[in-house]
Parts: structure tokens; C-alpha cells; sequence
């Protein structure tokens, strides 16, 4: 399997450690964990936005790749990008739990740029 399908899977996974994270520690109701969920303040608060966000950005993604892949984009390109879109996320969510606001868009910049690369590749090839 290519870097690029394993780097779906990471990101398929990833905002189950950012609600992990936003879950950890005391009070947590999981009776009703959305309602809970709305009470969160300060890095809890966060980790939980930064797993919402990362539950949007993963459809995106996983069809960048797809498209790359079923166009015959080059496969070291496809990997470089899709790793280059895991290593952005890993700091974002980080940066975003930490509250580093600027560090944080920077980081969405370099991953949805990632993703845009990976549909434009096989545009390249023509």
C-alpha cells in the first residue's frame, strides 16, 4: 500500500485523538457527550474544535488522493503531498489546543494546499 493510502488512514484517525484529548481528564459525561461537549472551555475546548475540523478536512483529502491515484499522478509526488497534509495537521491540531491562532492558519494554509496540489497533478501530466 502507498504512503499516500496511509496517510488516509492517519487522517481518518486523527480527530479521534483530538476528541481524545478534548475527552480526557474529569467531568467528562458520556450520557450525553455532545451536550458535555458545548460546556467546554480553554485546550478542551479546543481539541474538541480541532476534531471537528479535522472530521471536515478528511473527505477532501481522502479524494485528493483517490483522484491523484486513479489519474496516475506521479506516486512520489502524491506521497510527498499527502505526507506534507498529515505532518500540516499534526501542527494544526497542536497549535490549535495550544492556542497559537496564527500558527494555526498557517498550518490549515499548508494542508489545504496539499490537497489542491494533489488534485492538480495529474493536470501537470498532460
Amino acid at each position: 500500500m502507498s504512503i499516500a493510502f496511509w496517510c488516509v488512514l492517519v487522517a481518518g484517525l486523527m480527530p479521534y485523538v483530538a476528541v481524545g484529548f478534548a475527552k480526557a481528564g474529569p467531568g467528562y459525561d458520556n450520557r450525553e457527550p455532545r451536550v458535555w461537549m458545548g460546556t467546554l472551555e480553554g485546550r478542551r475546548a479546543r481539541a474538541h474544535a480541532a476534531h471537528q475540523n479535522a472530521l471536515e478536512a478528511f473527505p477532501f483529502f481522502a479524494a485528493s488522493v483517490i483522484v491523484a491515484t486513479l489519474a496516475d499522478a506521479p506516486p512520489d509526488l502524491v506521497d510527498l503531498l499527502a505526507a506534507t497534509f498529515i505532518a500540516a495537521r499534526i501542527g494544526y491540531t497542536a497549535a490549535y489546543i495550544a492556542d497559537k491562532p496564527t500558527l494555526r492558519s498557517i498550518l490549515w494554509i499548508v494542508g489545504i494546499a496539499a490537497v489542491v496540489g494533489l488534485f492538480l497533478l495529474p493536470a501537470g501530466q498532460a
